[in-house]
Parts: structure tokens; C-alpha cells; sequence
């Protein structure tokens, strides 16, 4: 097993992935595009989730296949970013037929980052419009850290941020994640340096620190505060994968990476996170044994998901009004 070339969700053949990002209000969108519609999935585990279309992810829905997947800063005003999304797709003729008209299904989560120092006092939503420009941006190169959905997010100690893992399995598979982390746990270890996550690292991918030498099993978070507006967090991604499977193969998988979220994040899955993974096939490879094959892939998923969390506080980068330090700035100097 390896990352592949890019260590990234594009390396799975047949997505791609845009960023728009305000730097002006801390806040961006990221759009998870198929070159064509794909089979989609979603399971969510946190206490404050903010959706959109997503109930129509279940198995036993008639809609089978979706335009694209988004992940979004701006709490539910960042759910408006489908909604310009969708116009665009609109005017390319993408989406469900329904008669002579087509409806993109955008299926989409936020994450709340309306009190990380940014201006929030805007007099019109602005998310549509980054919506579109994200749609804009999609290829498989795409920025990580504090970039897209990624912009403003922050965690229990640091900021967080948009990340990105891929991992090429001997079974001839890929897997990809996408992260945006905005977390009321922490991603380090003990408030030290070193990631959770760092058992899953491959080489130096997000500092190469391994783990601390200590075990501190009466260790707990600092718990950031007692007041209403400490409680906006939530964690949020897509994994992806090759691999030909439905709904409910996919559903599994989304299951699984969760685990992935528990082992990067300390603690996870809160009532006031709104922690939710959707899981997408391109469908680019055919699967001969599938209950074996969700097997594996949905431990690639966890483990993938850890990773991607990781590099997305790791390539953080620090801006004007922070809340909180970098990874880099706190650690590094």
C-alpha cells in the first residue's frame, strides 16, 4: 500500500475537486465533482449536523446518482452554495430528468466558522456566489489547509482546515479522503505536536513526528468554554474510491470512516459537532467479491480519513484576526 501521485481524493479516477475561498469573511466552499453523475452515500455521527439532499443518499430513494458533493463554511448559510451551484449546473444541462427539465442533485454539509475573526456582516449571502466560483475551480490539483471549506475552520486548540490523503491498495483499488476540520476535540496529542493520527502517516506527510513517548490515560481535553458560542464546530468530509459499488456498499464504507475521525480527533463525534462523511463510487473498476472488497476498503477509508484530517490542520496558514495559532506557528516558532 502507497498514496498515490498526488496523495490526494483525485487520485481516485474520475472526480475532481475546486476551492473557493474569502479570505475577507474566514469562510469557502469546496465542491467534489464527478466527470460524470456517480453513486453516493452518507452516514452522519455528530449531535449538530447541517445538511442538504441528503436524505435521498439512502438506499431505498429513487434518485441512484448525484451531480456532485459539497462541503462548506458559513453554518446554514452555507447551504446556499448548492443553490448556485446548481444554477450553473442548470445551464450545462446536468441533473435528474424530470420530463424536459433536468434538476442537479447536490447533495452538501456545513461547518460552523461564523466567530473565527472574519466579517460576517454581509448584506447579501455570499455562498452561492462561491459556490459557483468553487464549481469553476474543479480539476485534480487542488489547495489544502486554509483553503475552501477549510478557510476559517478551527479546532479545540488550533486552526483547523481543508486535507486531502489517497492510498493505492494491492487489490488494485484507490481510496481518497477529503477532510474539512473544524472540531471541538483536539488533533494533537496532549496539546504536544505530534497528530493522533501519526500511527496512520506515511513518511512525512503531515511532519513525519511519530507519537509522544507518554501515556496519559487521566489526559482529557480542555473543554473551551460553558457559553453557547463556544459550540460551533463540526467535521466533514467524502470518501472515494474506484471501486463499483451502490448505495448500500457505499453506506457501509461511510460507516467505517468515522473510525477514522475518532482516532485523528480527541474527542469526536460531540453533540455539538455536526460530524457527517459522505462516501462516492466512480464506479471505474468492477468488484468480483464485494462483501470482501467493502471489507477492505471501508479500513482504507478509516485509515485515510485520519490522514487527510492531519494534513489539513498540518498545511494550515495563518491570516489577520486568527482566533487561534497554526499548527506551524505554535509548534514550529
Amino acid at each position: 500500500m502507497q498514496p498515490g501521485r498526488r496523495n490526494s481524493i483525485t487520485d481516485v479516477t474520475g472526480f475532481l475537486v475546486g476551492n473557493s475561498t474569502d479570505n475577507h469573511i474566514k469562510s469557502g466552499v469546496t465542491v467534489f465533482l464527478g466527470e460524470k453523475p456517480f453513486v453516493a452515500a452518507v452516514h452522519v455521527m455528530g449531535g449538530a449536523p447541517g445538511t442538504r439532499e441528503t436524505d435521498l443518499l439512502a438506499p431505498d430513494r429513487l434518485v441512484k446518482k448525484v451531480d456532485c458533493l459539497v462541503l462548506s463554511g458559513g453554518s446554514a448559510f452555507g447551504l446556499d452554495a448548492a443553490s448556485g451551484i446548481g444554477d450553473s449546473l442548470s445551464q450545462k444541462g446536468c441533473g435528474f430528468p424530470v420530463g424536459d427539465v433536468r434538476v442537479p442533485i447536490i447533495p452538501s454539509a456545513i461547518l460552523f466558522d461564523l466567530l473565527n475573526g472574519g466579517q460576517k456582516n454581509w448584506t447579501e449571502n455570499p455562498y452561492g456566489n462561491l459556490g459557483q466560483e468553487a464549481l469553476s475551480n474543479a480539476g485534480k490539483d487542488f489547495q489544502i489547509g486554509s483553503f475552501g471549506a477549510g478557510t476559517g475552520a478551527t479546532t479545540n486548540n488550533l486552526k483547523g482546515g481543508l486535507g486531502t490523503a489517497s492510498i493505492k491498495l494491492e487489490s488494485g483499488y484507490t481510496v481518497g479522503a477529503l477532510m474539512a476540520v473544524n472540531s471541538l476535540g483536539t488533533t494533537t496529542q496532549y496539546d504536544e505536536k505530534s497528530f493522533w493520527a501519526a500511527f496512520w502517516e506515511f513518511g512525512d506527510e503531515f511532519g513525519g513526528l511519530g507519537t509522544t513517548n507518554v501515556i496519559k490515560p487521566d489526559w482529557t481535553p480542555t473543554f473551551p468554554g460553558d457559553t453557547s458560542e463556544n459550540f460551533g464546530n463540526t467535521t466533514i468530509g467524502i470518501v472515494a474510491t474506484d471501486a463499483k459499488l451502490d448505495q448500500a456498499q457505499l453506506t457501509r464504507i461511510a460507516v467505517a470512516a468515522h473510525d477514522g475521525i475518532a482516532r485523528a480527533i480527541v474527542p469526536s463525534h460531540t453533540i455539538y459537532d455536526g460530524d457527517l462523511i459522505f462516501a462516492a463510487s466512480s464506479g471505474i473498476k468492477e468488484v468480483a467479491d464485494p462483501d470482501n472488497v467493502v471489507f477492505e476498503l471501508s479500513d482504507a477509508a478509516a485509515r485515510t480519513v485520519s490522514r487527510a484530517i492531519a494534513r489539513g490542520v498540518y498545511h494550515a496558514s495563518p491570516a489577520e484576526n486568527d482566533t487561534l495559532p497554526t499548527w506551524n506557528d505554535k509548534f514550529q516558532g
